[in-house]
């Protein structure tokens, strides 16, 4: 098996018996956790020192698995989302069957569409929305490669993921927005 597939495999494992894993996204490195489990959610809070009203991102890789997560897309979603540039976060009103952390107060929930290969991989093979958290202490900056992840959030996980670690193309948080009911889009993070 190659590194890729055996990191797969053991994120996997982790991931189903309620685990959290630090691994490389389409963006920057990152905390998972299975996003249905309620346990493995607090426990990034916790790892991060992040206050729970705070919402997290969670990842998904087809437009149709929103209808699993979100009550009402919007109609045009698929050509929207096919529009981005880059990876791009959107806040969707109505979240189903998350973990309720996951959820924000007023019931939205923040997914971003992931092309990057591991987490494809990952989610699709979970069959489950992946968390997605930056990889540092809340309040800190978030860390542009592997190197700067503080020791921390590394000792704090159940399970490092090796791929990608020497990568050090420099990477970014997405870009975050939300659709208003009238169509159009607020820009949250740019």
């Amino acid at each position: 098996m190659t590194d890729f597939e055996n990191d797969v495999t053991a994120s996997l494992e982790v991931l189903r018996s309620g685990g959290l894993i630090l691994y490389p996204t389409d963006t920057i490195w990152g905390i998972g956790c299975d996003a249905t489990d309620e346990a493995a959610v607090r426990r990034i809070f916790t790892l991060k020192q992040r206050p729970e009203k705070k919402s997290l991102v969670i990842l998904l890789t087809d437009v149709r698995d929103l209808l699993k997560y979100v009550a009402h897309p919007h109609p045009d979603i698929a050509e929207i989302i096919a529009g981005f540039d880059r990876p791009t976060t959107m806040i969707y009103e109505g979240a189903l069957d998350l973990a309720p952390s996951v959820i924000n107060e007023d019931g939205t929930v923040a997914i971003r569409l992931v092309q990057e290969p591991f987490c494809r991989h990952l989610v699709k093979r979970l069959r489950k929305p992946l968390v997605s958290s930056s990889a540092n202490i809340s309040g800190q900056p978030s860390p542009a490669s592997f190197a700067e992840i503080d020791p921390i959030i590394k000792s704090g996980v159940d399970y490092v993921v090796n791929y990608r670690q020497t990568d050090l193309t420099p990477s970014r948080p997405s870009r975050i927005i939300k659709m208003l009911k009238d169509g159009s889009v607020q820009v949250i993070r740019e």
